[in-house]
């Protein structure tokens, strides 16, 4: 067939229609706000390409005006409902009698459209995916022949060409078909990404739970013990007294363990305020001396004046645990390095040690739940540290070489020192 018509307005008006349902989705999917308002959101996006369609038609004749501004139209009723119908019914003709004028037989085609979609949705959307895309199709077919009978009644004037039928009865409901389609497979990707997220939290979870559980277990063990050997009589007091120190040891470490869990659970940081770092981080390192001492390893500074914002026993808590890992990781003595540097708005802190070093593996895994590379070791403390580093908008890298040793770099946004406190409430 030979159709005098047919221009570039076609792959247009496919390009609009297909724009807006990308568009729709993207905007529901990275804007929680507008998730709250899924259906004004379906009918801004499904308007767009219904004025457009209008605005730049397939072809004008003497006898009708072709474009694919019922395709959006459909859509937007059948996953919206009459709501979404009702707005999208009263633009398109607002702006159908703004472009063109009033015409009766539009009104009532469209009218009859709107009132039969809307009938159609409830049962549309309880269809699984292979019976919406029969159904769409032939519901298109249905209602473009039903409307051409109805603008044949209304009109002595109006004819049925070759065009029109390719136009407006043909090409519809393939477009119906393929909308449908890519609409479901991108409903069907944001469902499966919701339950991937939910499948990962619930493993972290457990991860938590098992490495809780475990480690709290074995220092509540060992209690029982000692407690079930005090019952002894016959025990001296001496011994009776290093039963207790090894009762009270145990208990500390438990409460150790479940301060950090809490820690790392903790959803943001309640005070935040500014921070000055060198000289929290001077006492961090007279914190860490005795340990330091203990491991026959010396520690070297070099700290510049700093600011930023934060929670600074969060913040004490965090770097104590890097600096113990630093020392812990020497046990036959070597340096511990601690410089730090602000500079262009950022301040930066580098923990170097010589000690054994990290394979690629533990780099990978550090902070990771139930996983330490000490023997008695949980991974909390490493956790605690990353979730810290993360509610103060710093980053965390790590750089390691088996047996020559490890460097943490922390970079947070520094503010101006000379700037006045100021609390958040």
């Amino acid at each position: 067939m030979n159709f005098i018509y047919f221009n570039q307005h076609v792959l247009d008006n496919l390009f609009y229609i297909l724009v807006s349902l990308l568009i729709f989705f993207v905007l529901y999917e990275n804007m929680n706000v507008l998730r709250l308002y899924k259906k004004t959101l379906l009918t801004a996006c499904a308007s767009v390409p219904i004025i457009l369609c209008m605005k730049f038609p397939i072809y004008i004749d003497d006898y009708c005006i072709h474009d694919l501004r019922q395709i959006p139209f459909l859509l937007g009723i059948l996953y919206g409902g009459w709501p979404v119908g009702a707005a999208l019914l009263f633009i398109l003709l607002m702006a159908r009698f703004a472009i063109y004028g009033f015409n009766l037989i539009t009104l009532v085609i469209y009218l009859f459209l709107f009132i039969t979609a809307a009938l159609f949705s409830k049962k549309f959307n309880k269809f699984n995916r292979k019976y919406k895309l029969g159904s769409a199709a032939l519901f298109s077919i249905l209602l473009g022949g039903m409307s051409t009978a109805i603008a044949l009644l209304m009109s002595d004037s109006f004819r049925v060409t070759e065009a029109y039928v390719f136009y407006f009865m043909l090409i519809p409901p393939f477009i119906m078909f393929f909308a449908v389609y890519i609409i479901e497979v991108l409903r069907d990707a944001i469902h499966l990404k919701t339950k991937i997220i939910k499948l990962e939290k619930m493993e972290v979870v457990s991860q938590l739970a098992a490495s809780i559980s475990h480690e709290v277990r074995n220092p509540l063990t060992v209690v029982k013990g000692f407690i079930h050997l005090l019952k002894d009589p016959n025990l001296s007091q001496g011994v009776r007294n290093g039963y207790f120190q090894h009762v009270t040891s145990e208990l500390d470490r438990a409460e150790t363990i479940i301060s950090d869990y809490l820690a790392f659970a903790k959803p943001a940081i309640e005070k935040v305020e500014d921070i000055f770092v060198d000289r929290e981080i001077r006492s961090i390192i007279e914190m860490i001396k005795p340990l330091a001492s203990m491991s026959s390893v010396e520690i070297s500074e070099s700290i510049e004046p700093a600011t930023i914002r934060g929670n600074s026993q969060y913040f004490k808590q965090c770097f104590l645990n890097l600096m113990k890992n630093g020392v812990e990781a020497m046990p036959n003595g070597g340096e511990l390095n601690i410089l730090m540097q602000a500079d262009k708005g950022k301040m930066l802190i580098k923990i170097s040690d010589n000690g054994v070093g990290m394979t690629k593996e533990q780099i990978n895994r550090f902070g990771e739940p139930y996983y330490s590379s000490k023997e008695k070791g949980t991974g909390l403390g490493s956790m605690v540290a990353i979730r810290t580093i993360q509610m103060m908008n710093g980053t965390l890298d790590i750089k390691s070489d088996q047996n020559e040793g490890t460097t943490i770099t922390v970079t947070f946004p520094s503010v101006n020192r000379d700037r006045p406190l100021q609390l958040d409430k």
